[in-house]
């Protein structure tokens, strides 16, 4: 899934792309691809559209919105002050990926008391944090 993540960043460069993270509380099953609404490449928007179908998505597979995944394509991957004002799904993981040639510097963080709290994370052939 990581690869998964880190080809979309590479294919949106220069802009940011983003997605959505379906699983279980403590499990990242699955990452879909959304399309990015911003006409800022610095910035990301979920097509509603998109985020609609991801969670139809998961409920026909028995799974739960978890969290969100975006790129930084020009800075490294921690939350930026515009990531925590747009931030409002309190108890997710919002995963940042920064592309690199052959992969990416990827960080998860959950969404918590309206601040971002970093995350260890492990993967087992799927993504799973703790």
């Amino acid at each position: 899934m990581i690869a998964e993540i880190a080809a979309h960043a590479r294919e949106a460069l220069p802009r940011e792309c983003c997605g959505v993270l379906l699983g279980h509380a403590g499990e990242i099953q699955v990452a879909l691809r959304t399309r990015n609404l911003s006409t800022n490449p610095n910035r990301y928007e979920i097509d509603p559209k998109d985020h609609i179908e991801a969670r139809r998505q998961a409920r026909r597979g028995g799974l739960d919105v978890v969290g969100f995944y975006h790129s930084h394509p020009h800075s490294e991957p921690e939350p930026s002050l515009s990531d925590l004002m747009e931030a409002s799904y309190a108890g997710h993981v919002y995963l940042i990926a920064r592309p690199h040639a052959r992969g990416a510097r990827v960080r998860l963080f959950r969404f918590e008391g309206g601040s971002f709290v970093e995350l260890g994370f492990i993967t087992t052939g799927e993504l799973q944090h703790r």
